[in-house]
């Protein structure tokens, strides 16, 4: 067992927490809401269900037979989350497993070190996958030309006349939604849910995503619920209208009318964050203030960063766009324009590994590297990222319910998703 802290353990901590840029004079500077999406662990509890929340830092509580830390009181030195019941197999350490491998081979892998990659082992040679492909927690993933659990199986056709069987009727392979395994598309599954496969048919041609209006919650009622999806195509009940059977007929506006109504400025009805319906813009999802305006044009969600803090705590929101103070500067304020630094300093803070100021794709401010606004797909700390690489649903970016960070989506809460285009909040 630790020793128990001593009995101010809390009260030096709480002390300490106002030298946090968060608060001001000892007052806290964010929203209830800012707060406690900081302090929010990814299995929704505040703390980790260990501590209280004190404007965005999690206060951790001191328990027998030790003491929690880390920055949202996860870790803990005396018993490792659980896998399937069980406990991890290997060494505990903060709360995470460290795998034993005595044969040195690295066969055991995984979170919970769950992973046992000698299943991949082929029994004839002892190679993992056949020498045809990789092994990932037990499964082998195999080179263009194999098959089979262990990769064991070499394709019987030429790799045109696999490429063949699997072009899609506009030119790509597995209409770039699977992989081409033999002539077959293996279709990918991008539900996180994982109960059934939302893009599907022989080359991958069919994505019932397409089914589904951009705000709309995640269910089986396709087509804004007034149709039926087929191969990603909604086919229209009596009396509904529009590529997702949004527009009632009984409306006195027609449908062309109706989504220019809705468009304003924006080539999306309701700019992609709401439902269109007889020239009416519903703003998604309800009761979020932050999305609001005539046409839903204003996404204060834009003005957060990935931690929920606005503006950088140098400016305010306007319509989704930073309004910086004096002195301040960025796209969140997040830069200051002058500091107490020699250039030479400024730019070794900017270096990457290889020597190269901002990866060569900006300049540097203050040990902070600024990317080419030219270039709005480049950003990371070191301009390292390609933001086009993050998955768009209905032509936009992360759905617009997230912030592309380095190529992956980091969705808002209540929204899931490799594109954050699931809604998964609560009913409305």
């Amino acid at each position: 067992h630790n020793p128990p802290p001593p009995p101010n353990f809390t009260l030096v901590v709480e002390n300490l927490i106002f030298l946090f840029p968060s608060q001001v004079g000892g007052v806290c500077k964010l929203s209830t809401e800012s707060s406690l999406r900081r302090c929010r662990t990814p299995d929704g509890k505040i703390c980790s269900g260990r501590g209280k929340c004190n404007c965005g830092i999690c206060i951790c509580e001191a328990i027998e037979p030790g003491t929690f830390f880390g920055p949202r009181c996860e870790c803990h030195d005396w018993v490792c989350a659980t896998y399937n019941g069980k406990t991890c197999n290997g060494t505990c350490h903060c709360g995470s497993c460290m795998c034993d491998n005595e044969d040195n081979r690295g066969m055991v892998t995984g979170r919970f070190c769950e992973c046992d990659d000698s299943e991949c082992l082929d029994e004839e040679t002892g190679e993992i996958c056949g020498g045809h492909g990789q092994c990932y927690c037990g499964n082998c993933y195999c080179a263009a030309g194999w098959h089979g659990d262990k990769c064991e199986f070499q394709c019987d056709m030429s790799p045109w006349e696999s490429r063949q069987g699997c072009t899609s009727p506009d030119g790509k392979i597995c209409s770039n939604r699977g992989t081409c395994v033999c002539g077959e598309c293996n279709c990918h599954d991008v539900d996180p849910s994982g109960d059934w496969g939302d893009i599907h048919g022989d080359t991958c041609e069919c994505d019932e995503r397409n089914c589904h209006a951009t705000y709309d919650r995640y269910t089986d009622d396709f087509c804004s619920g007034h149709g039926q999806c087929n191969c990603g195509r909604c086919d229209c009940k009596e009396g509904w209208a529009g590529n997702k059977c949004e527009h009632p007929l009984s409306c006195s506006l027609s449908l062309e009318s109706s989504l220019k109504k809705c468009r304003g400025t924006s080539n999306l009805p309701c700019f992609g964050r709401g439902q269109c319906q007889c020239g009416q813009c519903t703003c998604h999802p309800p009761g979020d203030s932050r999305v609001h305006g005539k046409n839903c044009e204003c996404d204060d969600r834009q003005c957060e960063d990935i931690s929920g803090e606005v503006c950088g705590g140098h400016g305010y929101c306007s319509c989704g766009r930073c309004i910086c103070e004096e002195g301040w500067f960025g796209k969140l304020c997040q830069f200051p324009r002058s500091c107490d630094m020699s250039d030479a300093q400024s730019k070794e803070l900017c270096e990457t590994s290889d020597g190269v100021i901002c990866s060569g794709k900006g300049s540097c401010h203050c040990g902070k590297c600024i990317c080419n606004p030219q270039d709005w797909w480049v950003s990371g700390e070191y301009c390292e990222c390609d933001d086009r690489e993050c998955d768009k649903h209905d032509g936009i970016i992360c759905t617009g319910n997230g912030l592309c960070n380095c190529g992956n989506c980091e969705c808002w809460d209540g929204w899931n998703g490799n594109a954050c285009e699931i809604w998964v909040g609560e009913e409305y």
